[in-house]
């Protein structure tokens, strides 16, 4: 399995890690860290020599009770980013986006991969995905951010995320996409119970037998803290843990902050893998 995009192509016959980059102010866990372009720069730089080959940009936080954010201020603070890591550094690049704007423009400055919280349901994100031909994660969401940890319900989650992103992608599909330019995300975290989260950490393997690549983004989560009863700065260990089993069930993209140490937990179960 690979993702190909701008002449370049990311081998996912074993899993790639996806160094977060939060250029926001109000981020659930590096608050305002990297809210400089200097800094951001300087961590992406940090991610990529610790074992980072995608760096994912995202302009608006989408932690609970986020505020939106314009789409001029998202294009402010992403388009500028993405053009500056674009020249300094040959890395993938995903963008962290659902508004068609802000990937049009990050399109025409470097980006690589579309990765949308809100699977292309925004006004023309659908068609304008299709159209830039980019890889493109669709991710599950039961609601929005401001609301959608208030009681999140289903039948049955495994199915119902199952179907949902079924669903979008036969959408995309019909509307001219390609099928190898499909990445799938269930959603750890987004309108789920701490209880919804781990089943579908549990059964993430039904997702990647689906034939696209499985992206899982888990890293200081909620659903850790409330495992570890410990608070985002002390959630390493659990992050590094829960990017470990994904990958172990399947996942080949693995979104996370602390880039260093879960490439070595991949290491190390590469080299029992390949004993």
């Amino acid at each position: 399995m690979k993702l190909q995009a701008n002449n370049k192509v990311l081998d996912l016959s074993h899993p790639q890690i996806m160094g977060i980059l939060n250029f926001t102010p109000d981020s659930f866990s590096d608050s305002g860290q990297f809210f400089q372009l200097d800094k951001a720069l300087f961590q992406v730089e940090k991610m990529l020599n610790a074992g980072a080959s995608i760096i994912d940009i995202g302009g608006e936080s989408t932690r609970p009770n986020a505020q939106e954010v314009s789409e001029q201020e998202e294009l402010n603070r992403v388009v500028p980013l993405v053009e500056a890591v674009r020249k300094r550094f040959d890395c993938w690049i995903s963008v962290d986006t659902s508004k068609a704007m802000v990937m049009s423009e990050s399109a025409k400055v470097g980006m690589d991969i579309i990765n949308d919280i809100r699977a292309l349901q925004e006004p023309d994100a659908l068609t304008t995905a299709v159209k830039l031909a980019l890889p493109t994660c669709l991710m599950h969401m039961q609601g929005q951010p401001r609301t959608m940890q208030a009681n999140p319900y289903y039948k049955n989650v495994v199915e119902d995320v199952l179907e949902f992103l079924q669903n979008r992608t036969a959408l995309f599909l019909q509307q001219g996409g390609k099928a190898e330019n499909v990445i799938w995300d269930v959603g750890f975290g987004f309108g789920k119970t701490v209880q919804h989260n781990f089943t579908l950490l549990q059964q993430q393997a039904r997702f990647a037998v689906q034939g696209y690549p499985v992206l899982a983004g888990l890293s200081r989560k909620s659903m850790l803290g409330a495992v570890l009863d410990k608070t985002v700065e002390q959630r390493l260990i659990g992050s590094v843990t829960g990017a470990l089993l994904a990958a172990q069930n399947g996942a080949t993209i693995l979104r996370v902050h602390d880039v260093a140490e879960t490439a070595d937990a991949l290491k190390i179960w590469q080299a029992m893998m390949n004993a």
